[in-house]
């Protein structure tokens, strides 16, 4: 089974560089939740060098190594020991033969039967990608699957409603309608900014003022 799609390009994040040739974010939410995804992920794996984290990018896989057909754009999606660098598309037969170890599409109205469907397939079939999950920020539905046996099996979630990513080594759950992650010890995995102010908050319990610093 082939798959081959005719998309426009579209949404750039800053800090990457990133283009896309998927359709644009449904909403504002969509976007949000992408930047949020990959800002908590880096600032949380800021020590390493052997990852890639994206989204809304361009993954070319055809098996003729043509731009022209076979290409996808995920919404996140990480790939891992790799290289860390800024890349425009995410070309499979450039690196290595790798495809992402984990998958996230956000839902919206017009994309969630193909994320449920077609997607799903290709990330199952063609990909091989351990880990898929998809989560509607409007809805808060959420799901995830594990590849088991070549097939995608759907993820247990543990008492808070979480879900394991076995890649990352980390949960993904909902913490105020957005789609976050969490340590192996129940943690929330803190952005930039809520680590500074939480910083900021231990220094003034101890009479310290962060802005005379």
């Amino acid at each position: 089974m082939t798959f081959t799609e005719n998309t426009t390009e579209n949404i750039v994040i800053p800090s990457h560089d990133l283009l896309s040739d998927e359709p644009p974010m449904e909403t504002y939410l969509h976007l949000q939740q992408m930047i949020l995804l990959i800002k908590c992920l880096e600032w949380y794996w800021r020590k390493k060098e052997n990852f890639f984290a994206a989204g809304n990018l361009t993954i070319y896989y055809s098996p003729r190594q043509r731009k022209s057909e076979h290409f996808r754009g995920p919404d996140f999606f990480v790939v891992l020991d790799v290289e860390k660098k800024p890349r425009k598309s995410w070309v499979v037969w450039e690196e290595g033969g790798k495809y992402p170890n984990i998958i996230i599409e956000i839902l919206s109205l017009t994309t969630a039967e193909t994320d449920r469907g077609l997607k799903k397939d290709i990330y199952q079939d063609i990909f091989r990608t351990p880990d898929y999950f998809w989560f509607d920020p409007e809805t808060l539905e959420f799901q995830g699957f594990q590849l088991m046996g070549g097939q995608y099996q759907a993820i247990e979630p543990n008492e808070k409603g979480w879900l394991w990513s076995q890649q990352l080594k980390l949960y993904l759950g909902i913490e105020n309608q957005q789609l976050r992650f969490f340590t192996p010890e129940k943690k929330l995995v803190l952005t930039p900014e809520e680590t500074a102010e939480l910083l900021s908050k231990k220094l003034e319990d101890i009479g310290i003022n962060p802005d005379e610093l």
